[in-house]
Parts: structure tokens; C-alpha cells; sequence
């Protein structure tokens, strides 16, 4: 890995390059979710030709589907996957957080690891910090997450307690500790990332952002996140937290989220960003522009002439009309979620291009406020 280099800053925000096996990733940057080795319905030639530097897979269904003997055989997750940028593979913790269900009665978590049953067949498995090292060495992702435990806002009947987000802190540092080692033993050439846990209590997050930060790993995500906590909550974590990492390693704030938290983020220091509402919300018709957002099942849309986003640059805004997306949508035609997810990602990643321009220029302030006005405006 060739590093992370701050270019520019602007209060908290930054401009950066991180330097990664198979390529520079410009930061601010967004990381289109490929769950199974497939971002949703786009080509991985038209995500570079959207300006997708990285992409994000993930290492618990890409373990079970379609296993690693598949992915070994392929030398790695980049030639099965057809994509030679740089990948991200999280760990899987969020994903047996997500399987516990909310009273956490789906997975037993232990000292070792975590066991619980798998979604696709119900066999019972293990997943610990080696283990989940070793599947993503097997991928060999450009950037490895650590393996940790996903602290939720709600724990049983009630709120997450700090003597519960404590615990699940602490097990977080033991097993990124674990993780680092086998990450050593296996010689993986890749980066390994931490992951700051501790619920909503700032002085757990700034205890973990200081365990974590003694182990010199190459870069840091905000974990814990965007996990049924009220709007208010998380942006006083994100508010909180990036600015407490070490200011020379990358920052990923995991699975958020909408274009007005991204921008938030980067005021707040975060470098990267990944979430699925780009090409989730996209298969439902919920499409993002620079005036708002549009839902392109209203009847309203039947007769409009108009392009998704006249300001738009995308394949779909440059050639197809509201009219036509609206009657793709209504015949359930498969060419509907690919069009808004192409248009949604494009509108993703030139938020980030324009971010990252504005902080160049110095005037990344006048830009937010200028996004916030050009947001609240709403479509026409």
C-alpha cells in the first residue's frame, strides 16, 4: 500500500489520495455496494465510466455464495467479479449483527467469535476475527476490514446501556488486536482497517479511537452507524468522532447514506463513504437529483418530457425522458432499476467529484451551503 497523502483541508474536511494496491482512490469518495460481487444491475464498465474508483464486497454471503474455493480458483475476487480497481470487503460483523434479529436470540457471541445460522441453508456457523481475515485474504480485497462486534442502539426492550456498548467496545479492540495478528501471519499485502465501536457514548467512541490508533493500522472506520438510531443521534456520532482519528490515515464512515449525510460526513473529516440506498432505493423508483428527490411512480410523471436531472451527465438523464423511466416502472421492465441505479450512482459519485473540486478551490463552504439550497429547492 503506497499511503494516504492530505492534499487540501477545510475546517475538518479534506481532500486526500489513497494509495492502494491497484490504484489511487481520490478522497471524498463513495463506494458503490456490490453485496454479492455484483454492484445491483450495473456493468463494471459502466461504474468506471461513471467515475467508480472503488467498490465495496462483502466477505459473509461472498463466503457462503459462492465459497472460496470459487474465488481461489479465480486468484482473488477482482477477476471473478470482472472489476481491476481497488475493492473494500467489510468483515461481516454488521451482517451477524442484522441475522441476531432485534432481541439478538439469532447468534451467540463469545470470547472466540460468534456462532449462528446461515441464511441460505441454516447450517450452523462460526465466524471469527481469523476466520474472517482469512476468507478476505482468500478475496484479497484491497482494503480488509476487521472483524467486530456490531454494537446496536437497541439492546433486548430497551436502549443499548453504556455498560453494554462498553463490553461490546472492548471485545471490538480484543478482536481487532486478533484480527491485526493473523492479518501479519497470513502476509496479506493489503490494508487492514479498524473499526471504532461504543454505541452512541462519546467517551467510549474517543476510548476506542485511542486503543485503536496504538496499533498503527493503515486506515480507521466509524462503525456502529446508522443501525435504527434516530437521524440526530448519528450525526452527533459522526460529529463527534472522525476528527479523533489519526489525521494522517484514511477515515470510512460504514453504510451511510443520504446525499446530506455524506456532505456532513466530509465536513466531519470522513474520507470514505459506502451504502446502498444509491441502487436500493433506485429499484423502488426513489431517484436523487441536485433539486430534491423524485419519485418516478407518480402519475405526474406519466407525460414529462424532462430528463431525470437536466443538470444531469448520466447515460440515462442524457438519453431517456421521466415519460419513459415512469413507463418502464409501471410494466415492471428490468431496465427501469437499471437506469435509475445507473442515474443514482452517477449523481453519488459526481457529488464527491464536486466535493473534492470545491475543496481544491478553497470554497467548500459556499458549496455546502449552495448544495443545501440547490436540495431543499425540490424537483420540479
Amino acid at each position: 500500500m503506497a499511503g494516504f497523502e492530505v492534499l487540501a483541508t477545510d475546517g475538518h474536511a479534506r481532500l486526500g489520495r489513497l494509495g492502494l494496491r491497484r490504484g489511487v482512490v481520490d478522497t471524498p469518495q463513495f463506494m458503490p455496494v456490490g453485496t454479492y460481487g455484483s454492484v445491483k444491475g450495473v456493468l463494471p464498465r459502466d461504474l468506471e465510466a461513471i467515475g467508480a474508483q472503488i467498490v465495496l464486497g462483502n466477505t459473509f454471503h461472498l463466503w457462503l455464495r459462492p465459497g472460496l474455493e470459487v474465488v481461489r480458483a479465480f486468484g482473488g475476487l477482482h477477476r471473478f467479479e470482472g472489476w481491476t480497481r481497488p475493492i473494500l470487503t467489510d468483515s461481516g460483523g454488521f451482517q451477524v449483527w442484522s441475522l441476531g434479529g432485534a432481541d439478538g436470540k439469532g447468534r451467540r457471541i463469545s470470547e472466540e467469535g460468534v456462532r449462528f445460522a446461515s441464511p441460505v441453508n441454516g447450517d450452523r456457523l462460526f465466524l471469527t476475527p481469523e476466520l474472517s481475515v482469512q476468507i478476505q485474504t482468500v478475496l484479497d480485497s484491497d482494503i480488509v476490514m476487521q472483524f467486530d462486534d456490531c454494537t446496536p442502539y437497541q439492546s433486548g426492550a430497551g436502549l443499548t446501556s453504556e455498560r453494554e456498548a462498553r463490553a461490546s467496545m472492548e471485545l471490538s479492540l480484543r478482536w481487532a488486536r486478533r484480527s491485526k495478528a493473523e492479518f501479519e501471519r497470513l502476509g496479506n499485502p493489503n490494508a487492514l482497517f479498524g473499526i471504532v465501536q461504543g454505541g452512541m457514548y462519546e467517551p467510549l467512541r474517543e476510548a476506542s479511537a485511542a486503543a485503536l490508533a496504538e496499533l498503527d493500522l493503515p486506515g480507521y472506520a466509524i462503525g456502529g452507524v446508522s443501525v435504527g438510531e434516530p437521524k440526530a443521534e448519528m450525526r452527533r456520532i459522526v460529529a463527534h468522532t472522525p476528527h479523533r482519528l489519526p489525521a494522517h490515515k484514511p477515515r470510512y464512515l460504514m453504510g451511510v447514506g443520504t446525499p446530506e449525510d455524506l456532505v456532513e460526513g466530509v465536513a466531519q473529516g470522513v474520507d470514505l463513504f459506502d451504502c446502498v440506498l444509491p441502487t436500493r432505493n433506485a429499484r423502488n423508483g426513489h431517484l436523487y437529483t441536485r433539486y430534491g428527490d423524485l419519485r418516478i411512480r407518480n402519475a405526474r410523471h406519466k407525460t414529462d418530457l424532462r430528463p431525470i436531472d437536466e443538470s444531469c451527465a448520466c447515460h440515462a438523464c442524457a438519453h431517456f425522458s421521466r415519460a419513459y423511466l415512469h413507463h418502464l416502472d409501471r410494466c415492471g421492465e428490468m431496465l427501469a432499476p437499471m437506469l435509475a441505479s445507473l442515474h443514482n450512482l452517477h449523481y453519488y459519485l459526481n457529488l464527491m467529484r464536486e466535493i473534492r473540486a470545491a475543496l481544491a478551490a478553497g470554497s467548500f463552504a459556499a458549496w455546502r451551503a449552495r448544495f443545501a439550497a440547490d436540495r431543499a429547492r425540490g424537483v420540479g
